[in-house]
C-alpha cells in the first residue's frame, strides 16, 4: 500500500520515453551542479569535495523523498554566509552537527505539517535577506577574482572589505585575466549555445588557458585546499553531546528555516513552470532526511536549488528520476575526473559565484519595493542592511518582528467604531452614521458599528472609543458586530471591561456577531455574563428589544425622533388629551 502511494503521481505510467527525457535533463543539471557544488563549498569555508559529496547524496535523497517531482537539491548560495559563520565560530566538525540537527528540525516541521506556515514570511523579508546574501557572496569573491594574497577571511562584511582594501596592492593580473576569460565565457555561452552550461565551459576554458600559459602564477584548488580524491566519502557519525546540541541549536534552527524557505520557494517556482502542485510537508521531510544523512559523509547543508530546478524543467524532466540521475552523474565525474579538478584556478571559480550572486539578488524586485516608499520598503532595507552588516539570523528576526509590528498597526487602523442610527429616509431604515447629530440622537439608546478584527492591537482603541462617548449614561448600549471577523482574548478582556462598567447603569446588546468571536465569548464566559437573550441576529430585533428596556417617562416630550417608534413614545399625556378633544369636536 505504501509502495503504491509512493509511486502514485510520480512514476505512474512511467515509460522509456519519459526516462530518456529524465536522462537528458539529469545529465545537463549534473554537469552544471559540479562547478557550483565546489564553488559553494569553497565560499562556505570548507573543502570543495564536501560540496560534491553534498550534491551527490542530498541531490539523490531530495529527489527520492521530497514533495516536488522536479526539485533539484544540493548546496546553494543562500547558505554561504550562515555556513561560513558556523565554520569560523565553531569549526567544520560542528558544522556537520548543526546540519544534522537542522535535518531533524526539518523532519519535525514536515511531520507537524508546518510547510504551509512558510508562506506567512513576508516578501520584503525574503527579498531583503536574499539581496543581502547576494552582496556578501559577490564581495566575498573579489579577493579570488583579483588574486589578492595574504587576505584573511572574516565573518563580518566590513572586516572583509577592510582586508580587501589593505591588500589591493597584491593584485595578480594573471588572476584577473583568468577571471575575465571565465566571466566572458559564462556570459556569452547561453547566448551563443543556449543548451550548453556556461559555468562548466567557462571553468574548462579558463583552466586550460591558465594551465598551458601560466601554470605557476596563480592559486588553484589543489594549491589551496589539496588534491581532490577520486574516492567515495567515508561514513562517520558526529559526536553528539548535550552541550554541543545546546551550543549549535540556534545556527541549526537558522539553517533549517532558511532551507525550508529556499526549498519551498523552489518547489513553488517548479509548480508555476509545470502547472503541477508539490506536497510542502513531504518536501520538508525529504529535505530533512537529506540533511541528516549528508553530514554523516562529510557533506554540508543542502536545500532546493531554484536555478538548477528551473534548468531541470527546461531540459524536459518529467519525474524525480532526473534528480537521481543528476546525483549519479556528479558521482561518476568525481570517480573519474576528480584529480583534474585540483588544477582549477580560484580565479575561475570567482566569476561563477559572482554570476550566481547577481542572478539571485532579485535586484528588479528590490528596486520596485524600494520605489513604493511604504512600510514594506522599510522592512526590506532593514533586513538587507542587517544581513550585510550584522548577520542573517539577526536580519530575519528583526525583519519578522518589524513586519509583525507594522502588520499589527495596519490591522489596528482598520478598526472603525462609529455611532449610528436608522436612516428613516432609507427604504429599509439602514443604520448609518451621518444621520447622527446633536439634534437627532437617542439619549437612552446608543448604537455603535464595530468593524475590523478586535485583537490586542485594536482592543484598547475599541474600549476607549466607546467609553469616552458614554458620559451621558444611556440606558442601552447596542454593538453591531457583524463586521468583526476575529477576536482574541485581549479583545475579550477590553470588551468585558465595557460590559462590567456599563452593567451598573444599563444593558449591553450585541447584534450580528460572527461565529469565531461568539465561540470565544462562550469559552471565556463573557457570553453568559452579557446574557444569551441580549444577542440578536439582526439589528431590527435588537432595537425593538432596546426600546422595551428604556424609561418611557424620559421619552415624553423628546424631539430627537431617533427611531420610528419615537413619534408615539414622546407624546405627553396633555398632548394625548388635546388630541382626544380635537377628535371629539371633529366628530
Amino acid at each position: 500500500m505504501m509502495q503504491k502511494s509512493f509511486f502514485k503521481g510520480r512514476y505512474e505510467n512511467y515509460s522509456l520515453k519519459a526516462f530518456q527525457k529524465d536522462l537528458s535533463s539529469g545529465i545537463v543539471v549534473g554537469v552544471i551542479a559540479i562547478p557550483l557544488g565546489m564553488a559553494f563549498a569553497i565560499a562556505s569555508g570548507v573543502k570543495p569535495e564536501y560540496g560534491i559529496y553534498t550534491t551527490i547524496i542530498a541531490g539523490i535523497l531530495v529527489s527520492l523523498l521530497g514533495g516536488s517531482r522536479y526539485q533539484i537539491g544540493g548546496p546553494t548560495g543562500a547558505f554561504i554566509p550562515i555556513l561560513f559563520g558556523v565554520v569560523m565560530t565553531y569549526g567544520f566538525e560542528n558544522l556537520l552537527i548543526a546540519g544534522f540537527l537542522a535535518g531533524i528540525i526539518l523532519v519535525l516541521m514536515g511531520i507537524f505539517k508546518l510547510g504551509s506556515l512558510i508562506k506567512f514570511i513576508p516578501r520584503p523579508v525574503t527579498i531583503g535577506f536574499t539581496a543581502g546574501i547576494a552582496v556578501i557572496i559577490f564581495t566575498g569573491q573579489i579577493p579570488n577574482f583579483l588574486g589578492l594574497s595574504g587576505v584573511e577571511k572574516h565573518e563580518r562584511f566590513l572586516d572583509n572589505m577592510k582586508e580587501i582594501a589593505l591588500h589591493l596592492e597584491t593584485i595578480n593580473f594573471y588572476s584577473v585575466l583568468t577571471a575575465l576569460i571565465c566571466l566572458t565565457t559564462v556570459i556569452l555561452t547561453p547566448k551563443l549555445f543556449p543548451k550548453v552550461p556556461g559555468p562548466l565551459i567557462g571553468l574548462i576554458i579558463s583552466t586550460l588557458i591558465a594551465t598551458i600559459l601560466y601554470p605557476t602564477h596563480l592559486a588553484t584548488i589543489g594549491s589551496t585546499y589539496g588534491e581532490i580524491a577520486n574516492t567515495l566519502p567515508t561514513f562517520s557519525f558526529p559526536e553528539l553531546t548535550f552541550e554541543k546540541i545546546q551550543q549549535l541549536l540556534r545556527p541549526a534552527l537558522v539553517i533549517a528555516i532558511l532551507g525550508a524557505i529556499e526549498s519551498l520557494l523552489s518547489a513553488v517556482v517548479a509548480d508555476g513552470m509545470t502547472n503541477s502542485k508539490h506536497d510542502s510537508n513531504r518536501e520538508l521531510i525529504g529535505q530533512g532526511v537529506a540533511n541528516m544523512i549528508t553530514p554523516l559523509f562529510g557533506g554540508i547543508p543542502a536545500t532546493g536549488a531554484i536555478a538548477r530546478t528551473a534548468t531541470n524543467i527546461k531540459n524536459g524532466a518529467v519525474s524525480p528520476m532526473s534528480g537521481i540521475i543528476h546525483g549519479m552523474v556528479v558521482l561518476f565525474v568525481l570517480l573519474l575526473f576528480a584529480p583534474y579538478a585540483s588544477k582549477i584556478p580560484l580565479a575561475s571559480m570567482a566569476p561563477i559565484l559572482m554570476m550566481v550572486a547577481w542572478n539571485m539578488s532579485e535586484r528588479h524586485v528590490f528596486y520596485h519595493l524600494l520605489q513604493t516608499r511604504t512600510a514594506d520598503s522599510l522592512i526590506l532595507v532593514v533586513t538587507f542592511l542587517l544581513t550585510v552588516f550584522v548577520n542573517l539570523t539577526v536580519a530575519v528576526e528583526v525583519g519578522l518582528v518589524l513586519a509583525v509590528i507594522i502588520f499589527t498597526k495596519r490591522m489596528s487602523d482598520i478598526m472603525v467604531i462609529t455611532k449610528v442610527l436608522p436612516n428613516r429616509k432609507h427604504k429599509h431604515e439602514k443604520v448609518e452614521s451621518h444621520v447622527v447629530s446633536h439634534t437627532h440622537d437617542c439619549p437612552q439608546v446608543t448604537i455603535y458599528n464595530v468593524e475590523g478584527p478586535l485583537f490586542f492591537g485594536a482592543a484598547q482603541t475599541f474600549e476607549h472609543s466607546i467609553m469616552n462617548t458614554l458620559h451621558y449614561k444611556p440606558k442601552v448600549l447596542l454593538l453591531r458586530m457583524g463586521k468583526v471577523p476575529f477576536m482574541d482574548t485581549t479583545g475579550v478582556a477590553n470588551f468585558s471591561s465595557i460590559v462590567k462598567h456599563f452593567s451598573n447603569q444599563g444593558v449591553v446588546l450585541v447584534s450580528g456577531i460572527q461565529q469565531q468571536p461568539k465561540v470565544l465569548l462562550e469559552k471565556t464566559g463573557l457570553y453568559h455574563l452579557i446574557g444569551e437573550e441580549h444577542f440578536f441576529d439582526h439589528t431590527g430585533q435588537a432595537i425593538s428589544y432596546a426600546l422595551s428596556q428604556i424609561n418611557q417617562n424620559k421619552c415624553l416630550g423628546c424631539k430627537h425622533y431617533a427611531f420610528k417608534e419615537c413619534g408615539f413614545l414622546s407624546v405627553t399625556k396633555q398632548e394625548i388629551n388635546e388630541n382626544k378633544q380635537l377628535f371629539q369636536v371633529n366628530s
